[in-house]
C-alpha cells in the first residue's frame, strides 16, 4: 500500500516545505492529542472494531507514541488515509505521523521530504487468487485482470513483474483495500495484489478463506514503517525511539506483564534500567520524562506482544514472524542500543 512516487511529488514537497514542522512535540503536548494517520481499514493492522474503536498492529504504534508523549495511550485521533491522500495529510500538518503500511523508498524519503523513522514490518508484494482459478504461480497469470490500489508502489511493481516475465495483464484500479476486496470477490478481477501481509489480512475476513490462495511469488521488497515530516528532528527522534523501545523491550524480555517488576528490580540488566528510566537520563534527552518508554510498552505490550495479538499465527490472519523476528532469532529486527 504504497505510492506512485513521481506523480504529484512537487506539490507534496511544496506542502512539506511550507508546513509548520519545527515543533510537533510541543504541538502534540499543547493539543493533548496525537493525530495519527492510518489506513482506511485493514483488519489486524488498523481498523475500527464493532464499537468503533481502532485496533491493530499499526494502531498500537500510534498508541505507544501517545503514551510516551502524553501519558495516555488513548489520546489519539485516528485519521483514515488512502494511498493517494496519506502524504498530503502528513505534509500539510493534518496528521503528526503516518503509521499505515507505507513502504520506505528513496523518492518518498528524499523527494517528498519525509523521514522514515524505522521499519515495523518487513513485507513484500504478492498475489491473492481463487483456488478455482487453477493457478499455482504468478507466472501463470498471462492475460489476467488484476485489482491494484492506485497511488501505490504496487502499481509499478506489478508492471515490472509482468514485463520482466513477458506476460500481459489488465489493471483494475481501486482506491482502498475495502474496494479491492469487494471488486475481487465480485469477480471484477482475477487476482488481487498488494503487500502479502495485507493479502493475509484481507483473506482472513472472507466467508470462506480456504477458497483463496496467496501465490508463492513475492515480487518486491516492502519495508513498511512510520514516517514524519523532514526538518523536525526532535519529533522524529520521539517516534523512532518509541518504535525502538518496543523492539528492544522484546529482546530484553520486558513485557506489559512484568514491566513493573522489571522497573523495580535493582539487579536488572543495565540496558533495561536505561530503557525503563530507572537509570540515566534518556528521557530528558528526548524532551520527555524518565518513564516515557515504560508507558509506551505498557500501552499494548512490546513488539512481540503487539505482533502476536494482532496478526500472529494464533490470529485469523496467521502471519509467522519470519523476517520480522528478532535478530537473535534469525529475523531482521534490531534496535540500536539504549545507551
Amino acid at each position: 500500500m504504497k505510492k506512485s512516487v513521481f506523480l504529484g511529488a512537487a506539490t507534496i514537497a511544496g506542502l512539506a516545505a511550507g508546513a509548520a514542522v519545527a515543533g510537533t512535540v510541543d504541538d502534540v503536548k499543547a493539543r493533548g492529542t496525537l493525530n495519527c494517520g492510518v489506513t482506511t481499514g485493514l483488519v489486524g493492522f488498523a481498523a475500527p472494531d464493532a464499537n468503533g474503536e481502532w485496533k491493530g498492529f499499526d494502531v498500537s504504534l500510534c498508541r505507544a507514541v501517545a503514551a510516551a508523549v502524553l501519558g495516555d495511550a488513548n489520546a489519539v485521533e485516528f485519521v483514515p488515509t488512502t494511498g493517494k491522500t496519506r502524504f498530503t495529510a502528513l505534509a500539510s500538518g493534518e496528521i503528526d505521523m503516518l503509521a499505515r503500511n507505507t513502504t520506505w523508498t528513496f523518492s518518498r524519503d528524499v523527494d517528498l521530504k519525509f523521514e522514515f523513522t524505522g521499519i515495523n514490518y518487513y513485507d513484500g508484494q504478492g498475489f491473492l487468487a481463487p483456488k478455482a482459478l487453477g493457478v499455482s504461480s504468478a507466472k501463470e497469470l498471462d492475460g489476467a485482470t488484476v485489482c491494484v490500489q492506485t497511488g501505490t508502489t504496487t502499481e509499478l511493481n506489478l508492471a515490472d513483474f509482468f514485463r520482466s516475465n513477458n506476460i500481459s495483464y489488465e489493471p483494475v484500479p481501486v482506491e482502498t483495500n475495502a474496494e479491492g476486496q469487494q471488486q475481487y470477490l465480485a469477480g471484477a478481477c482475477d487476482v488481487y495484489t498488494t503487500d502479502a501481509s495485507g493479502l493475509a489480512a484481507t483473506r482472513a475476513t472472507f466467508e470462506s478463506p480456504g477458497d483463496h490462495v496467496i501465490l508463492p511469488e513475492i515480487i518486491s521488497k516492502e519495508p513498511l514503517g512510520p514516517l514524519v515530516r523532514h526538518g523536525d528532528h526532535e519529533w522524529g527522534d520521539v517516534v523512532r525511539w518509541t518504535l525502538n523501545a518496543l523492539i528492544a523491550a522484546e529482546e530484553l524480555g520486558v513485557t506489559s506483564a512484568n514491566l513493573e517488576d522489571m522497573s523495580g528490580n535493582p539487579e536488572a540488566n543495565p540496558e533495561v534500567k536505561r530503557l525503563l528510566g530507572t537509570e540515566g537520563t534518556l528521557g530528558e534527552m528526548l524532551g520527555l520524562d524518565a518513564d516515557w518508554a515504560a508507558r509506551a510498552i505498557a500501552a499494548d505490550g512490546n513488539y512481540g506482544e503487539i505482533f502476536a495479538k494482532n496478526i500472529g499465527e494464533e490470529t485469523p490472519i496467521g502471519l509467522a514472524r519470519g523476517l520480522n523476528g528478532q535478530w537473535t532469532d534469525g529475523g531482521l529486527l534490531y534496535a540500536p542500543p539504549f545507551r
